[in-house]
C-alpha cells in the first residue's frame, strides 16, 4: 500500500469509527503510529479499538465498520481480543478490541492515540510504563536457552525430525541470541529495536549482525546452529567478560562439531 493510500485508510478508519457513539478510542500501534519510523509500503494496520463496555464483541465478529469491508477475503479471530484481516490486494490488518477496562490486558510501546473519548491516554501512557518495566530475562537465562535450543534443534535433525530441529536453532536460539547481542552491542541507532518483538527493525540497527545472521540461517540446521555459536562467541565473550559460559560454549560447539553431516 503506497504511503497515501495508507494515510487514507487510516484517516477513513478514524472518522468511521469516530461517528459511531459506541467507540471510545482508537490507538495507532507500530508503524501505524507514525513515531521512530514511519510506514512504508509494507507496513501493516496495526490497532487497538476501545469501546463502550458491552460493544466489544461487535467489533471483534462483524466487519462493516472497517473501511473497504467488501474487499476483504479474510476475517479471524486470533485471540479472545484481537483479530486478523486480509484484504484482496495482501494489506494486513491486526487489531484488537478492548473495553476500557479490558485495556489494562495489552502491551505496548510505539503508539498514538488517534481517538478518545476520555481516559484512553491516560490509560495507554500507564500500560506503557508497565510495559516497559516488566523484568527483562537476566543474561544466564536467555544464554542457556540459547545454548540448550542449538543442542536440541540439531540433535533432532540428526534424529531426522528436520522440522522441528530447523525451528528450535533458526526460531528458538536466534530470538534468544538476538536479545542478548541487542542488549550488550551498541549502536546509535538502537532506539528502533522493538522490545515486545526482538528480531524486529534488528537488520537497521546492526546491519552486518544482520546480514551474518541471515546467512547462517540460510545453511543446513547443524551448520546454522554451528555459525550461530561462533557468532554469539565472537560477540559476547569480552562483553560478558566472567559472565560468560566458556566451558558450557566448549561443550556445545564440540557436540556441534560431532553433528555435522
Amino acid at each position: 500500500m503506497k504511503t497515501a493510500e495508507y494515510q487514507r485508510f487510516t484517516e477513513e478508519l478514524r472518522r468511521g469509527l469516530e461517528a459511531d457513539e459506541r467507540v471510545v478510542g482508537l490507538v495507532a500501534l507500530g508503524s501505524m503510529a507514525g513515531r521512530d519510523y514511519a510506514p512504508d509500503a509494507f507496513s501493516d494496520h496495526d490497532f487497538f479499538v476501545v469501546t463502550r463496555p458491552g460493544a466489544q464483541e461487535h467489533f471483534r465478529a462483524e466487519r462493516g465498520w472497517v473501511p473497504e469491508s467488501g474487499r476483504l477475503v479474510l476475517w479471524m479471530r486470533e485471540t479472545a481480543h484481537g483479530v486478523k484481516a486480509l484484504f484482496e490486494s495482501g494489506h494486513l490488518l491486526e487489531f484488537a478490541v478492548f473495553s476500557p477496562e479490558e485495556l489494562h490486558l495489552a502491551r505496548v510501546n510505539r503508539y498514538r492515540v488517534l481517538l478518545d473519548r476520555g481516559g484512553v491516554e491516560e490509560t495507554l501512557a500507564e500500560v506503557a510504563r508497565r510495559t516497559a518495566q516488566q523484568g527483562a530475562p537476566e543474561d544466564g537465562w536467555l544464554m542457556g536457552q540459547f545454548l540448550t535450543q542449538l543442542i536440541i534443534g540439531a540433535g533432532r535433525h540428526a534424529r531426522g525430525e528436520r522440522l522441528s530441529g530447523s525451528s528450535r536453532v533458526k526460531e528458538d536460539a536466534l530470538r534468544h541470541l538476538v536479545r542478548l547481542l541487542a542488549r550488550h552491542v551498541r549502536s546509535e541507532h538502537a532506539a528502533l529495536l522493538d522490545d515486545l518483538d526482538a528480531v524486529r527493525r534488528f537488520e537497521r540497527v546492526f546491519p552486518k549482525l544482520g546480514q551474518e545472521l541471515n546467512e547462517a540461517l540460510g545453511q543446513e540446521t547443524p551448520r546454522a546452529a554451528l555459525l550461530l555459536l561462533e557468532l554469539a562467541e565472537r560477540e559476547l565473550r569480552g562483553r560478558l567478560g566472567a559472565g560468560f559460559p566458556a566451558e558450557a560454549f566448549q561443550a556445545v560447539r564440540a557436540r556441534l562439531e560431532e553433528l555435522q553431516l
